[in-house]
């Protein structure tokens, strides 16, 4: 009876390996993490933000991050332009592509005394390679500080359109 036991349990356990194995996740890495020849990145950004009841504004520094994480091939980043709260352009960081080569990044900054932007502003950045490529990581860095209070977050891009244009 114990070794007829054992033999079932046994069989139970190959059926679960079994299982497991045939219904695991096969999913491709090209699937989860997709390649790009390019794309056009809205990055929402905020030259200040409000705080208290009376939404005093708390001016913080911008510092836009644009890190092209492929191992093996460079990307060119076309623009990143900086727009206000009503979506009024107001100024270009990127006067001539430029070529980040693998792991490989560049910021550029809004000053804490530049309050233009508002607590809406945004970058519109665009990127293009030669090949597909994985995907930059592109967001900004928000920071302030204010008597002894400090203020950091980040805020992440997002993909409007695939290729550049």
């Amino acid at each position: 009876m114990c070794t007829l036991i054992k033999q079932c349990r046994n069989i139970l356990f190959l059926s679960l390996i079994i299982t497991i194995a045939f219904t695991a996740d096969r999913t491709k890495a090209e699937d989860k993490y997709p390649l790009s020849k390019g794309q056009a990145v809205y990055v929402p950004a905020y030259s200040h933000i409000y705080i208290g009841d009376r939404e005093h504004p708390f001016y913080l520094t911008v510092t836009l991050s644009i890190r092209n994480i492929d191992q093996k091939s460079p990307l060119t980043l076309i623009s990143a332009d900086y727009y206000d709260s009503t979506g009024r352009f107001l100024r270009k960081y990127v006067e001539k592509p430029v070529i980040l080569g693998p792991f490989s990044s560049i910021r550029y900054l809004v000053n804490e005394s530049d309050k233009e932007g508002g607590s809406g502003a945004s970058f519109l950045v665009k990127w293009t390679a030669t090949q597909p490529i994985n995907q930059p990581i592109i967001e900004s860095v928000m920071i302030g500080t204010k008597s002894q209070q400090g203020i950091s977050f980040t805020s992440r891009g997002q993909i409007l359109v695939e290729g550049p244009e």
